[in-house]
């Protein structure tokens, strides 16, 4: 689609005006009026109001005339699973898995390719073609050429090892030593909890990036733990296959 058509389709799924358009961005009627007639084009930084309205990536905005991939993953990215700066504003440079609130969630390359690898096997496609393949295509992407420049001195790391040491020593039952976390959009491990009195609730928020593991219970059995934390909370959980009956073990605020 076209910035004009865009434009269009955005502010009327959103049920607003022109003139509502207009008053959220500090332009005139007339100018949403010439966008979306494709007489202009909003300029640079009218451009990055409309993403934070709508929620959506300036290069969808223009129509999508650039292929995007994260700079440190190498995904292919699509406006729900890019990253956020600190401000809220949407970062098409990286996913969320990479990038969550302004902070790079890795810093090892080895590690992030054994996390990726197993996403990528396919009947054609196999273990070792994966790992080569990243290890090809990695050093080339942004955030590895600039990885002393972009990095933060390990203090992301530290924090990780910091949660590590809480979670272990909560000594939960049937919990093996968690040795590692990893970034978790909320959207995929935001499971419903049946509470004592009924009720049914989540606790995160789909839309945010935490740290998290899923390991096997050292009694056996099909269930695994689920660990899920950040700065605020840490969250111990049990479930089925695929996620089914959660069981909530703990929420311990931090």
């Amino acid at each position: 689609m076209d910035t004009k058509d865009v434009i269009y389709e955005l502010r009327t799924k959103t049920g607003l005006s022109q003139d509502e358009l207009a008053g959220k961005l500090f332009v005139t009627r007339q100018a949403v009026s010439r966008w979306e007639n494709g007489e202009t084009v909003p300029n640079k930084e009218t451009l990055k109001l409309l993403s934070n309205l709508f929620g959506v990536s300036i290069n969808t905005l223009l129509g999508s005339p650039r292929k995007l991939i994260c700079q440190c993953c190498g995904m292919p990215l699509e406006d729900g699973i890019m990253g956020r700066n600190k401000d809220g504003s949407i970062n098409e440079d990286y996913c969320k898995w990479c990038y969550a609130d302004g902070t790079y969630t890795y810093s090892d390359m080895d590690e992030l390719i054994e996390l990726c690898v197993p996403n990528m096997v396919s009947e054609s496609f196999t273990e070792g073609q994966a790992r080569a393949y990243l290890k090809e295509l990695l050093p080339g992407l942004d955030y590895w050429k600039r990885y002393e420049e972009l990095g933060d001195g390990g203090r992301f790391e530290e924090f990780k090892q910091k949660l590590i040491d809480e979670i272990n020593a909560l000594h939960v039952e049937g919990l093996p030593k968690v040795e590692h976390l990893n970034a978790l959009v909320g959207k995929y491990v935001n499971l419903e909890y049946r509470l004592p009195n009924g009720r049914i609730v989540k606790f995160l928020d789909d839309s945010a990036t935490y740290l998290g593991n899923q390991l096997e219970s050292e009694f056996g059995g099909e269930r695994c733990f689920g660990i899920l934390a950040n700065m605020e909370f840490i969250l111990i959980c049990t479930y089925a296959e695929g996620g089914k009956d959660p069981e909530l073990v703990l929420y311990k605020k931090r």
